[in-house]
């Protein structure tokens, strides 16, 4: 077989194997393959040898017109793919910090008309081109950081059509720029201004105008609710998710974030592909979780921006069998950081996962919990060639330094596409 592109000499080239067909749970979660003077041999946008250096370059062609990268001294990974963010919407939330800061609560700032209604303001007033020139710099910035797949949420509209406007950039932004993106419909994200003390007339809205809109014009794989008191409850949840589920949406749950409602139960009720946030999720929830095969989304940097007292109970949910993922949850009030380098840092010292689980967790897991685990996740014969390469001696260290971007370059779909001067 003929290389095009030939990554040879890594101190270290770490993957999962076999987890295409169900993401990686319990003690699966820390099996990490790890292989020395690694290298990985492409062919257009297809990987076609993963092993040793010897073994990859025994087993394919090059000649004078295959690009050959020499990783010695570094690591390689498969590209990193960030499960939930909120990448495209209006305007910024900086001067909620210093009222954060003052310890007013989320759901008071909310109530005065900030958090995301702030942001519902901005994003309605923004053109979609405004929406795609921001998105598309915000993409930029997570490539060269190492994610090159990432789902994106709508969710700062709250009209149909400005749903539709923030969907409609999403898939403007995925089709200007290297990061794929996955979007996810979020109608019910909050409850508008229009509908404030009536959020059953707003889910009236997102059922039988928003939704059919949204699949109608294919704009969104996923549908996605945030259960939450003082949002939208559990019964209001459930009507949302089953009638997105009616009409052919696969379900997704902001879910146990800030108040114990049970949306992990409900989402296992339902059978959603991701239950997301989980800060105070059940015991049950989580034996629920990990019987239906719901993949859990950790957001830590959101538990680190917020100042919470207290994570997600990561640990806990892998020993229980749940499959873990971790995102950056990208947005412009409760975490406004779109690097998944710091969520490793993060998720190994206060969540207490291994650095190997981490590196399942937002590879081939968060692959899972964007559907694209067939083709991404994990550097396998046959998948698309998306690769970062770290200016580091093994995965570890990945975990170890925090605060300093180490990607050395990002190749996506057999292309190098981003080279970072250390």
């Amino acid at each position: 077989m003929k290389a095009t592109l030939l990554v040879k000499n890594a101190a270290q080239l770490v993957t999962s194997r076999d987890a295409s067909d169900a993401p990686l749970a319990g003690e699966r979660q820390q099996e990490l393959t790890v292989i020395e003077d690694g290298a990985v041999a492409v062919n257009g946008s297809k990987i076609v040898a993963v092993g040793s250096t010897e073994e990859v370059m025994a087993r394919v062609e090059t000649d004078q017109k295959t690009r050959e990268v020499d990783a010695s001294g570094q690591l390689i990974t498969p590209g990193f793919v960030d499960p939930h963010t909120h990448v495209v919407f209006g305007g910024s939330r900086e001067h909620e910090l210093t009222l954060k800061l003052q310890g007013v609560p989320y759901l008071e700032i909310l109530a005065r008309g900030g958090g995301i209604l702030s942001s519902v303001e901005a994003t309605r007033a923004a053109s979609k081109e405004e929406l795609v020139a921001r998105g598309e710099k915000y993409c930029q910035q997570m490539l060269v950081q190492g994610t090159t797949t990432a789902e994106a949420k709508s969710g700062y509209g709250l009209t149909t059509e400005a749903e539709l406007k923030i969907l409609e950039a999403i898939r403007q932004v995925d089709q200007v720029q290297q990061v794929d993106l996955v979007p996810t419909f979020l109608g019910a994200h909050a409850v508008p201004k229009e509908y404030k003390g009536d959020p059953d007339r707003y889910l009236d809205l997102v059922i039988d105008e928003m939704l059919p809109r949204v699949a109608e014009k294919k704009l969104s794989r996923y549908c996605d609710v945030f259960c939450e008191e003082g949002i939208f409850s559990i019964e209001q949840s459930r009507r949302v998710l089953s009638a997105a589920r009616d009409m052919g949406f696969e379900l997704k749950m902001h879910a146990d974030e800030i108040v114990p409602l049970g949306g992990a139960e409900l989402a296992s009720e339902l059978g959603a592909v991701s239950a997301d946030h989980l800060l105070v999720i059940s015991d049950q929830g989580i034996e629920q979780m990990a019987k239906a095969g719901v993949i859990g989304v950790i957001l830590p940097g959101t538990t680190f921006y917020l100042r919470e007292d207290h994570y997600a109970p990561g640990r806990k949910m892998i020993e229980a069998g749940v499959p873990v993922s971790l995102a950056t949850d990208f947005n412009p009030g409760s975490s406004p950081n779109n690097n998944l380098q710091l969520v490793i840092n993060i998720a190994c010292l206060y969540l207490r996962m291994t650095p190997a689980e981490v590196i399942n967790a937002i590879t081939i897991n968060a692959a899972h919990a964007v559907g694209r685990a067939s083709k991404i996740g994990s550097l396998e014969k046959g998948k698309n060639a998306d690769i970062v390469i770290f200016d580091a001696p093994n995965y570890d260290y990945l975990a170890y330094r925090y605060g300093t971007n180490l990607v050395s370059s990002v190749i996506k779909n057999g292309k190098i596409v981003e080279e970072v001067q250390q």
